[in-house]
């Protein structure tokens, strides 16, 4: 269900990184949590994200959320789909859910985040 190369924060988001740039959405979990996503407010491409703070807002029948950078660096890409699509976060939310593409400015800061295995055991603690 989490694909073991992506990593993962207590707060539900994802990273995947190829090549000193991360791919981030929220986790099967969170878009579980929300019910069915109505709307995305996604970062301007050229925005600094830092790690730890909000850089994007997904709106819910039930409720808004702010998401979280997993890591900091520079949105080169947002998934313009979701304008017309915010449903992808419900239905493929490791795929073509995704929200927005970063160059990592620390790279280091994937140590940091949880592995797909820790990730699980995170959640079944909760």
């Amino acid at each position: 269900m989490y694909p073991e190369n992506y990593r993962y924060t207590k707060e539900h988001e994802w990273v995947l990184v190829e090549d000193g740039t991360g791919t981030i959405g929220i986790t099967d979990h969170a878009q579980h949590e929300l019910g069915d996503i109505v709307y995305v407010e996604v970062p301007k491409v050229g925005t600094h994200v830092e790690q730890g703070k909000s850089f994007a807002v997904v709106e819910s029948v039930k409720a808004a959320s702010e998401i979280f950078a997993p890591v900091s660096g520079e949105v080169i890409a947002v998934n313009d789909q979701l304008a017309t699509k915010p449903e992808l976060l419900n239905s493929a939310p490791h795929t073509d859910g995704w929200i927005a593409r970063i160059k990592l400015s620390v790279p280091d800061e994937i140590a940091r985040l949880l592995s797909a295995a820790d990730y699980q055991a995170y959640l079944a603690a909760e």
